[in-house]
């Protein structure tokens, strides 16, 4: 004797559930097919289980299902054909042209005018680009010229020029 009642619709309930799940593993985002799976297989729950031993019985069947299509997911991803086309494999190099918000050292030389007083920091425009820069310590005033003598990461440092 069987100890489930799985009807028709708790078929189809586990079916569409798991089907739902496995899209929002490989498409992880608002979680609309994650949640509705999960609707459905706690649906096929209700549906087929007559006791709370059994529902419970098979709430741990269904995560390890889960748990199981999480696995081969993740190792698809990582492995197989679809980590090809998921995965971004080019880099980009500064040599080829790409700069990162973070590396200013393209501004090292120029030169601008300040637009606050450097106290001793303050900002300057360079070539229409406006800098949160710093002094080498000195009260620069506003509207003077500056030259940007060394770059730490985000820290400019300027110096006033004649």
């Amino acid at each position: 004797m069987v100890p489930f009642d799985i009807s028709m619709l708790s078929i189809i309930c586990f079916i569409v559930g798991f089907a739902l799940m496995v899209v929002e593993m490989f498409h992880p985002g608002f979680g609309v097919p994650g949640i509705t799976g999960g609707i459905l297989l706690i649906i096929g729950i209700v549906f087929s289980a007559k006791t709370v031993v059994q529902a419970m019985l098979m709430f741990i069947i269904i995560l390890t299902v889960l748990g199981v299509l999480l696995t081969i997911v993740l190792k698809s991803v990582s492995k197989g054909k679809l980590s090809k086309s998921l995965v971004l494999d080019q880099t980009q190099k500064k040599e080829n042209g790409y700069i990162c918000s973070e590396d200013l050292e393209f501004f090292l030389n120029k030169e601008g005018i300040t637009k606050t007083v450097l106290r001793p920091s303050g900002t300057a425009d360079f070539d229409g680009i406006k800098l949160d820069v710093v002094s080498e310590g000195d009260y620069i005033q506003r509207q003077k010229k500056v030259k940007i003598i060394k770059v730490e990461g985000r820290r400019i440092v300027v110096k006033e020029i004649d």
